[in-house]
């Protein structure tokens, strides 16, 4: 009986090891992700800084998309600065163009988009205590909307911005693939060719086939930098910052930054 208990004694304090060193370990590796997700976020930031000081030192608005390699200590990053008059202002963007969004990115019949396009504009036009209209702060504010769920606000993500403060329509020279989607009506085609054309630099962009209505081709000083630098299991961290190139800050800063986001892209399986 005493030799029973003692390999009781011994199974049991085995099972408590393994499992406190599964916990060690598990804790460990998070520890370490969540290291070089930190690390990741500095190197991403500093290289959006580069990418910030050519813009400037160019002293030009940015008309469309542009992307550069930057390698910043030693690691290089993919840096994108866009316009972001090439998305969609869910501030300013009209009925119409607020259907085709809920249509062709969202999912929705046309009914739902009317419908659900309808209670946007209602609800960035409500008024506050103070009598102004209750915009939207945030891409993320559209969840306020009643028929706006989660699943159809990330099914729009990317494609939003509640920063622009200009006039609704958008530059199809700088806009995302999924936006020139939009603009074409869900013509993936179309937007393909545009996209095609547009990255490989071609002077005059045929832009017959989308809306002109919904289309503007300004430059613009509000622009979004997005770096994406890799990490060791082979995602990446994505830094972004939406920055105003035309406005000193207190501290002296030839830019602004209004909003800044980190998102964690897991490895593709």
């Amino acid at each position: 009986m005493a030799l029973l208990a003692v390999l009781w004694i011994v199974a049991a304090l085995s099972i408590i090891a393994t499992g406190t060193l599964r916990t060690v370990r598990t804790e460990s590796r998070a520890i370490l992700q969540a290291r070089q997700q930190v690390e990741a976020q500095a190197l991403g930031d500093g290289a959006i800084q580069i990418a910030l000081q050519g813009l400037v030192a160019r002293n030009q608005p940015l008309a469309s998309t542009t992307a550069a390699n930057i390698a910043y200590r030693g690691v290089p990053i993919e840096v994108e600065a866009m316009p972001l008059n090439g998305l969609i202002d869910i501030n300013t963007a009209g009925l119409p163009l607020l259907q085709r969004l809920l249509s062709v990115a969202g999912g929705l019949s046309a009914e739902a988009a009317q419908a659900t396009a309808q209670a946007i504009v209602q609800t960035r036009e409500r008024r506050d205590a103070r009598g102004g209209p209750q915009r939207f702060e945030a891409e993320e504010d559209l969840l306020r909307v009643p028929d706006v769920d989660y699943d159809l606000y990330a099914r729009l993500d990317g494609l939003l911005t509640a920063d622009l403060q200009g006039s609704g329509r958008v530059n199809p020279l700088a806009a995302p693939f999924e936006v020139l989607a939009v603009l074409a009506n869900g013509d993936t085609a179309v937007a393909q060719r545009i996209a095609a054309a547009r990255d490989a630099g071609q002077v005059g962009v045929d832009t017959s086939a989308l809306d002109g209505s919904l289309l503007e081709s300004s430059a613009s000083r509000r622009i979004r930098v997005q770096a994406r630098v890799p990490l060791v299991d082979g995602g990446y961290v994505r830094v972004s910052r939406n920055v105003d190139i035309n406005a000193r800050t207190p501290n002296g800063a030839p830019w602004h930054t209004f909003r800044m986001t980190v998102r964690l892209e897991p490895r593709k399986s």
